[in-house]
């Protein structure tokens, strides 16, 4: 078969063995010179090696815990069943789903074209020619082929979709990342407004009734017009808060829905009842940041980034060398479909290759290679920006937590004795030893001390979401 393929292509198989390893080889130490760039791309961010800020259980050390379902810490059945929902059903986390079975089925277009193609023909006729009785001919033929991977342009593009199928699983990985976090921070808000809404009702309802006492000292000759006007304007005031909470209530069950994947107000029924804002269990253990950073879905993806720009790097200088192509066919042909199984029937037998070599193309070769190594340096860069902004989420969450935990005590005291403030200032007006004015003022106090407390309620449930999601938590 050897001497047929040199006098089918007319090229001397001896000459080009030695051109072929040593332009294979230089390729291949290209090649290792290029992976070793991934190794100095990824360690060009100088990583901590503790977090600045420590968050410690109110109850002494904690223990590491999974956070591959962080939510069910919250230990709340309505956020479970909604996370639970939205990863299956939520529009993003089925449309990186998609991307992800789209990039698997290009790598495994990728590994096709690395084996031999090979193509069956076939056809029938029928023919007359002048006085001559008709004849029939049949025909069936095997055509095969393949392109020899000798300088490893193939197998880096067969890299370059590999590393793309990865990047589309991490990808979608931090998409439900993403939507987990979101649901949670959606329905601990709801609940928070929730709350927020009862502590309006409650103070609407003592406002009404210090109301009703100053309309009755008024008519009673004991404090003028004036005292029951303030009492009013500041029973309206609170009494406005109650349709605009409840709008916001509507507004994020709506967004909890949709991110369900379900209508805006499939979900009245379940998240209707108020229920306190759910508290994440106090045994969070932080790893350190070069862990932190494995773990995160878009950290992996950045990676996987580079991996792929690399093999296109070394598939674009591949393409500057020759190439070569073997071929094979094989024909039958018959007057009869009987004779053509005969060993008669073969015609023609021909096995070929062909090898093309660039001589001139106006530099396009060289400049597609550039091209992708700016795309490298783009991965690069883009490594270091993902990696800098995943520390920079776990710092921004650990304060801000730290700081809620730190303002709760304080704000629960305040509340405590603006509680008791009110209390004493409505029975001593009622006793007509204050004015009103202190009233005034110290239910104001109240009510912005109730608010304070549930906001801060929420914010540190919060806080522990956004750390979660900064820890790279919500993906398994």
């Amino acid at each position: 078969m050897t001497s047929k393929i040199n006098e089918a292509s007319g090229l001397d198989l001896a000459c080009v063995r030695p051109l072929a390893l040593a332009a294979f080889a230089a390729f291949a130490l290209s090649g290792c010179a290029s992976w070793s760039d991934k190794s100095a791309a990824t360690s060009a961010v100088e990583v901590p090696t503790q977090w600045s800020t420590t968050v410690s259980s109110d109850k002494g050390p904690v223990a590491a815990s999974s956070l591959a379902q962080w939510w069910q810490r919250f230990n709340d059945p309505v956020l479970s069943a909604l996370v639970t929902q939205a990863l299956q059903a939520n529009t993003s986390i089925r449309s990186a789903q998609a991307t992800l079975q789209q990039a698997r089925a290009l790598r495994d277009v990728k590994t096709a074209g690395m084996l031999p193609g090979v193509g069956a023909s076939g056809s029938a006729g029928r023919s007359k020619s002048g006085d001559n009785d008709a004849s029939n001919s049949f025909r069936v033929g095997l055509d095969a082929s393949w392109e020899p991977d000798i300088f490893g342009g193939k197998r880096s593009t067969l890299n370059a979709s590999e590393a793309d199928a990865q990047a589309a699983q991490t990808t979608l990985a931090d998409v439900q990342v993403s939507i987990a976090a979101e649901v949670a921070l959606a329905y601990i808000q709801l609940r928070g407004q929730q709350a927020q809404l009862l502590i309006a009702q409650s103070n609407f309802t003592s406002q009404s009734e210090t109301l009703q006492i100053t309309d009755w000292r008024a008519q009673a000759g004991l404090i003028t017009s004036l005292e029951v006007e303030q009492a009013r304007a500041a029973t309206e005031q609170t009494r406005a808060q109650v349709p605009a909470l409840q709008a916001s209530i509507a507004k994020t069950r709506h967004s909890l829905a949709v991110l369900t994947g379900q209508p805006p107000d499939s979900l009245q029924t379940l998240i209707s009842s108020p229920t306190p804002v759910p508290q994440a269990a106090p045994d969070l253990a932080l790893s350190i940041p070069a862990q932190t950073l494995r773990q995160r879905p878009d950290v992996r993806t950045a990676e996987h980034r580079i991996s792929a720009a690399l093999a296109r790097v070394s598939a674009a200088d591949a393409a500057r060398y020759p190439s070569f192509s073997i071929g094979g066919k094989l024909t039958l042909g018959a007057s009869t479909l009987a004779l053509l199984t005969s060993a008669s029937s073969l015609t023609s037998s021909l096995v070929g290759n062909m090898l093309s070599i660039p001589l001139f193309d106006g530099g396009a070769a060289r400049a597609q290679v550039l091209a992708q190594e700016a795309a490298l340096e783009q991965a690069r860069v883009n490594y270091q920006a993902v990696v800098l902004t995943a520390l920079k989420d776990v710092e921004d969450a650990l304060v801000a937590l730290q700081g809620d935990r730190t303002r709760r005590v304080h704000l629960q005291n305040a509340a405590t004795a603006a509680d008791n403030a009110a209390l004493m200032a409505q029975q001593r007006f009622s006793s007509g030893l204050i004015d009103f004015q202190t009233v005034l003022q110290t239910q104001r106090t109240l009510l912005s001390a109730q608010d304070s407390v549930a906001n801060n309620q929420a914010d540190i449930s919060l806080g522990h979401v956004r750390l979660y999601k900064a820890l790279g938590g919500g993906w398994n």
